[in-house]
C-alpha cells in the first residue's frame, strides 16, 4: 500500500482497513476543518509532504492536543498537522478564485488584515456589504470564532468552476516554488496543476507520479501537443500553454515560469531526470 494514501501509522488505522492491515486499533475518524494553511507531514516531526489549505476537511485518526494524524478529503492524501489550526466543519459556500486574497478586520481596503487565503480555499460567507463578502471562520483549540471581510470578486459560489486550466496556472506565475507547496505563496509542479485541476472541478491526486497514474489519456507519440495537455517525467509534471511552451513550478527556475517545450525537455534530461515518461489529455 502507498503510506501516502494509506489511512494507518502504528497507532490506528481507519475502519475501512480491518482485515487488511494489522493495527492497536481501528477508527472512522473525525471530521475536522482546516482553519489556516498548514503542510501534512511524514511524521510528527518530519518533513512536508503535501499542503492543505483553508477550509479542507481532513478526517483524524489519531493525536493529541499537539499534533494528529489524518487523511485529507480533496485527494486522500494522509499525514500530520498541528491540532491547533482544527476546528468543526462548517457548511462552506464559496472558493477563493484568486491566486491569493486577504482577510480585512472591516469591509475597508485600509483595515488591518488578519490572513490571507489561496486559490480553492473554501469558506463560509455569512452576509453581502456592498463589494465585500463576510466571511465567518470556525473555533480553534487556540482561538475563538472569528470574522471578516473578503473582497466579493475573489470568491465564487463552492460549485462554479473554471473551464481552463492553463489560465487557472497562470494566475501562478512567478510564484516562489515551495517542496509540497500548494498555495500562493509558494507551490510545487504537482501543486500547481492539482490547483489548476481542482479549480476546474477535476479530481486530481497530490504528487506527480499519482497524477501520472490517475489522469487523462496517453497521446500518441506522434501526436502534436495542444493547450492543457499534461507532459510528466520522473518526480516532475508540467502543462502545455500551446504548441510551444509549458508551464510549470520547477527547481531549477525557483518558480513558475513559461518555459520552450523542447528546452525543457533537453534541460530535465541533460541534468539527470530522464525523458518525458508520459503525455497525457484530459
Amino acid at each position: 500500500m502507498d503510506r501516502r494514501l494509506t489511512p494507518a501509522n502504528e497507532h490506528v488505522a481507519h475502519e475501512s482497513l480491518r482485515g487488511k492491515v494489522d493495527a492497536p486499533r481501528y477508527t472512522e475518524g473525525t471530521v475536522k476543518q482546516v482553519v489556516g494553511d498548514s503542510f501534512l507531514l511524514d511524521a510528527p516531526s518530519g518533513n512536508r509532504d503535501r499542503q492543505v489549505l483553508s477550509g479542507d476537511q481532513v478526517n483524524i485518526l489519531d493525536g493529541d492536543d499537539h499534533m494528529v494524524f489524518g487523511q485529507s478529503l480533496k485527494d486522500g492524501y494522509v499525514g500530520y498537522l498541528e491540532a491547533w489550526n482544527l476546528g468543526d466543519p462548517q457548511s462552506l459556500t464559496h472558493r477563493v478564485i484568486r491566486r491569493t486574497t486577504h482577510m480585512y478586520r472591516e469591509p475597508d481596503f485600509k483595515s488591518p488584515y488578519s490572513r490571507a487565503f489561496h486559490l480553492n480555499s473554501t469558506v463560509q460567507v455569512v452576509s453581502q456589504q456592498g463589494k465585500w463578502a463576510e466571511v465567518k471562520l470556525p473555533k480553534t483549540p487556540m482561538s475563538a470564532p472569528k470574522h471578516g471581510f473578503i473582497p466579493a470578486a475573489h470568491l465564487r459560489p463552492i460549485d462554479e468552476v473554471a473551464s481552463d486550466p492553463v489560465a487557472i496556472a497562470e494566475q501562478f506565475l512567478d510564484t516562489p516554488y515551495v517542496w509540497a507547496g500548494n498555495s500562493g505563496f509558494g507551490i510545487d509542479c504537482s501543486g500547481l496543476v492539482q490547483a489548476a485541476l481542482l479549480a476546474c472541478g477535476i479530481p486530481c491526486p497530490g504528487d506527480s507520479d499519482l497524477q501520472e497514474a490517475a489522469l487523462g489519456q496517453d497521446i500518441p507519440k506522434d501526436a502534436p501537443l495542444q493547450r492543457g495537455d499534461i507532459l510528466f517525467w520522473k518526480g516532475h509534471v508540467a502543462m502545455v500553454v500551446d504548441a510551444d511552451r509549458i508551464i510549470h513550478a520547477n527547481a531549477h527556475h525557483m518558480s513558475v515560469v513559461y518555459e520552450n517545450t523542447a528546452d525543457a525537455i533537453a534541460r530535465i534530461d541533460a541534468q539527470g531526470d530522464g525523458p518525458v515518461t508520459a503525455r497525457k489529455r484530459l
